[in-house]
């Protein structure tokens, strides 16, 4: 394919303003892309026309526009995120005999809203639908998305005791309490729930992260707790991390790296039923 020097350009510069909180003056992005000053003016003029990029006539310097956030959002629309987690669910809930409900969750404010869904047979029947939102403090897969967050963003969706509601009167009852839970959940890169949404059954979810850092959606699975062995959480744990790894490859737009986790997890739970 014949390379387009003036496209890659324009895609650097594009790249290099999503990094920078600040507005860049364009001296800036010559001297650190080592592009031609002359050619960056220009290729700043046609971006702004376009709508990707604004000009801060004060401060001499260029930012994003507002059409690159409107991309964005579009690329990670529901649907999409659907069709890029859906083949993941099938393959988790064909990886495993141990009956489970997979889930691909995003965050919605406080909430996790679920945007697709697979059962194996003789999966347990659980609340979770497309389109049902669960508070995502209680839940494994708003847990996951959750950890992979600032401490002050997970604040203002939580500024105090009374934002963290029960179903069951159980789940997290102190700022405090939830932190200690979100930091398990960064240490073994997978978050957990044991009947805080529905009284015997327990669920374990992994983050999928975009570009950006963002924990853009989230896998979960969930049993009857009472069938499966601390072995079985563990192989289970091990299939999500992997699944939400091939996740944020996808949301990533890379070739996820070769791995045999998920042969290995297989072996490891029809080895222990």
């Amino acid at each position: 394919m014949p390379d387009v020097p003036a496209a890659r350009a324009a895609l650097r510069i594009v790249a290099h303003l999503a990094h920078h909180n600040d507005p860049v003056p364009a001296s800036t992005l010559a001297r650190e892309l080592e592009l031609p000053r002359s050619s960056v003016y220009q290729l700043l003029r046609v971006l702004q026309e376009e709508g990707f990029v604004v000009h801060y006539p004060e401060a001499r310097a260029y930012g994003l526009g507002a059409l690159v956030a409107e991309i964005g959002g579009s690329v990670l629309s529901a649907s999409r995120l659907a069709r890029l987690g859906g083949p993941l669910l099938e393959r988790l809930v064909r990886s495993t005999p141990v009956p489970v409900v997979a889930q691909l969750a995003v965050l919605a404010g406080g909430d996790v809203s679920y945007v697709g869904q697979a059962s194996a047979p003789r999966a347990p029947t659980t609340v979770v639908r497309v389109g049902v939102r669960l508070p995502a403090h209680l839940t494994a897969t708003g847990r996951a998305m959750l950890a992979a967050l600032p401490a002050a963003q997970v604040r203002a969706l939580f500024p105090h005791r009374e934002a963290l509601i029960t179903r069951r009167g159980v789940g997290p009852r102190s700022l405090p309490e939830l932190d200690r839970i979100l930091f398990a959940a960064r240490e073994a890169r997978v978050a957990t729930e044991d009947g805080e949404i529905t009284a015997g059954y327990a669920s374990v979810a992994a983050t999928g992260i975009d570009r950006t850092g963002y924990p853009a959606a989230a896998l979960g699975l969930t049993y009857r707790a009472e069938a499966v062995t601390a072995e079985h959480v563990g192989a289970l744990a091990t299939a999500v991390r992997t699944a939400a790894a091939t996740l944020s490859a996808r949301l990533a737009g890379k070739r996820p790296a070769p791995t045999d986790e998920e042969p290995t997890t297989r072996a490891r739970l029809r080895a222990n039923l």
